[in-house]
């Protein structure tokens, strides 16, 4: 019995395909909208927590604000963050400076550290050594390129041991990162106005103490990076950092700024989901319309075909087969609808995949996929209700009277 009033329903719904097709619109539209858009987040959250993993998760940045007339120096830098809860601490300072050699000239970004700092955000060498503490004591004129700014001055990666000019200063190059360690705070790259090419934005690391001899701006250190000495210890080295620097600044929580990078992940994971289900709210309102269309069409439909009930109740046709009838009815546009805006968001994905490239990694989010199927369904089941209920409530002989 139910398999025959299957049949009788999908028969009805093939019946008229073009409003039919129209009525799913709505369906599709919403089912399409929810995927892409939900997919897009994830994509981008994704994207940026890579990108903020690649740089490591077990540091803490510390910006010191107000330095109490007291400046922190390196030596006595190195003195307070040797302690068994940091693994490795590392000032950073910045300035620009132009790099020549003897046939070429560059602005280049050149940022004071130790060799802390490639352990703390995870940058390996392609050759050469990183920054040593006899380096930072001796106030050494060495240097550590990134790959692209060794490629891009000299014309090749394998330059250590060369020479290059730092604003008139000789500067040996002690290594070269590899390709795929990048700075987290200047390593990008931009592209000209035409896309036709792109301008690589070049870095090199020196001596913290090196760089006080290059710029004047550079007398104190108001920014490092500590690592904990275990991961899953991220909070007793923050309270040990904040120990340290409450001495150091005479209890003044406002001298200075601590952020916890793990949490910093944290934060961005509950901001790309917030903003998932904010978008996948949006979307569902979609859906939400195009239910109304399916229960709108549907109570059209019972209109038209009212002899039609009446003569199925008069040769016995039950209350219960009638409601099935037109549920059924209800559910399968619903869900074909689902069906092909499934299939209409994996395309488009597709194609934003492939424009966005590297740049943007998208997938479809097969949960939400699932959850568009479930609600799509619902979606049916509610809005079919009203019309199957109402048609399967009809007199059979008010609608066989029926003359409309």
């Amino acid at each position: 019995m139910v398999i025959q009033t299957g049949k009788m329903a999908w028969n009805a719904v093939c019946a008229n395909k073009m409003r039919t097709f129209l009525t799913m619109l709505g369906i599709i539209i919403g089912v399409a909208a929810l995927i892409i858009l939900v997919s897009l987040a994830d994509g981008a959250g994704n994207s940026v927590a890579e990108q903020i993993a690649s740089m490591g998760s077990n540091y803490l940045s510390v910006r010191i604000s107000d330095n109490k007339e007291n400046p922190l120096k390196y030596n006595e830098f190195m003195e307070l963050f040797t302690t068994e809860e940091f693994a490795e601490a590392a000032p950073v300072g910045r300035t620009s400076v132009t790099a020549k050699t003897e046939y070429i000239n560059h602005s280049l970004n050149v940022y004071g550290t130790s060799g802390g700092y490639f352990a703390i955000m995870d940058m390996d060498l392609r050759a050469g050594r990183i920054l040593k503490r006899a380096d930072l004591q001796n106030r050494s004129n060495v240097i550590v390129l990134s790959y692209d700014t060794a490629v891009e001055i000299f014309g090749r990666a394998d330059v250590e041991g060369e020479s290059l000019s730092l604003d008139g200063r000789a500067f040996l190059v002690a290594g070269v990162l590899s390709e795929e360690s990048a700075s987290p705070s200047s390593a990008m790259t931009v592209r000209s106005s035409d896309d036709s090419s792109e301008t690589v934005v070049l870095e090199g690391y020196i001596p913290y103490t090196t760089l006080g001899q290059i710029t004047d701006n550079v007398l104190e250190i108001s920014q490092f990076y500590v690592s904990s000495a275990d991961e899953d210890s991220m909070d007793l080295a923050q309270m040990k950092l904040e120990e340290i620097l409450l001495g150091r600044f005479g209890n003044d929580e406002d001298a200075f700024d601590v952020q916890n990078q793990s949490e910093v992940m944290e934060a961005m994971a509950k901001t790309s989901n917030t903003m998932s289900m904010m978008l996948g709210g949006i979307a569902a309102i979609s859906l939400l319309v195009g239910g109304i269309g399916i229960m709108n069409i549907m109570l059209v439909s019972v209109t038209e075909r009212t002899k039609e009930i009446g003569i199925r109740k008069a040769i016995g046709a039950g209350k219960s087969s009638i409601m099935l009838q037109f549920l059924l009815e209800a559910v399968i546009v619903s869900l074909s609808g689902c069906l092909i805006g499934i299939i209409s968001s994996w395309a488009a994905l597709q194609v934003i995949g492939n424009i966005m490239g590297a740049a943007l990694s998208v997938t479809m989010n097969v949960r939400v996929a699932l959850l568009a199927v479930a609600f799509s369904a619902v979606i049916g089941i509610v809005f079919g209700l009203y019309p199957a209920n109402k048609a399967a409530n009809k007199k059979p002989i008010d609608a066989l009277r029926y003359a409309g």
